[in-house]
Parts: structure tokens; C-alpha cells; sequence
């Protein structure tokens, strides 16, 4: 398999803290930045689902509490894999009760997304 993307992304939770959500937004965020549909143009793919291989790589605050399907399921392409390692941010926040948030604090999480196509 060949690299033909990296990129990376950043997502948060203000409300929940749920590390899974803020793992989906930087994910969204890294495979927006590219162009899928152009490989498929550029070289000639005809079979996304197993030709093109996407590995997500995402960092977080409480990493055993990803749910790495759930993050795959925003990429629409190819075979995904999606791995969930120590880091992120966890900072201040606000008390908003209406919003059933009295935590504080917000998860920010960070994507680096690679995209592979089979030779």
C-alpha cells in the first residue's frame, strides 16, 4: 500500500466531556481538509471498499473510553481502522445547567488521519 494523505484535525465536547464525540469531530475535521473522490479520479480506483485503506489515529484524555467503531462510522470510504492513544486536552470550561453541565470542563481531541490505496 501506498500514503497518498495525512492530515490532521482537532474536535471538542463543551458538554458531556464524552471523548468519543470530540475523537468524531477531529476525525470529521482531518478527512475534510482532503479529497477522496479525487484519488478515485486521479488514479483510477474502482473498488473504494477495498482498495483504499484509512487509519485514524486519534488522541484523547481517557483513551479506553473511545468508541473506535463509532469513529470509523464518519469516514465514507474504504477500510477503516481506528486507534485510540493517551493525549488530547482536558481545560476549564463553563457551569451551564440548562445544558445538564456542571462538569466544567471541555475534552478537545486530536486526529491524524492516513489514507492508504493498495498498489
Amino acid at each position: 500500500m501506498k500514503k497518498y494523505i495525512v492530515e490532521f484535525g482537532m474536535g471538542t465536547d463543551f458538554h458531556g466531556q464524552d471523548v468519543t464525540k470530540a475523537a468524531k469531530k477531529a476525525a470529521k475535521d482531518a478527512i475534510s481538509r482532503s479529497c477522496l473522490c479525487g484519488l478515485e479520479q486521479v488514479l483510477g480506483l474502482t473498488d473504494f471498499k477495498n482498495q483504499v485503506f484509512i487509519r485514524a489515529t486519534v488522541a484523547v484524555t481517557r483513551p479506553d473510553e473511545v468508541d473506535c467503531a463509532a469513529v470509523a462510522e464518519i469516514f465514507p470510504v474504504g477500510t477503516v481502522e481506528v486507534i485510540a492513544v493517551q493525549g488530547g486536552l482536558r481545560c476549564d470550561g463553563l457551569c451551564i445547567p440548562a445544558f445538564g453541565d456542571c462538569d466544567e470542563s471541555i475534552e478537545a481531541a486530536v486526529a491524524a488521519v492516513e489514507v492508504y490505496v493498495r498498489d
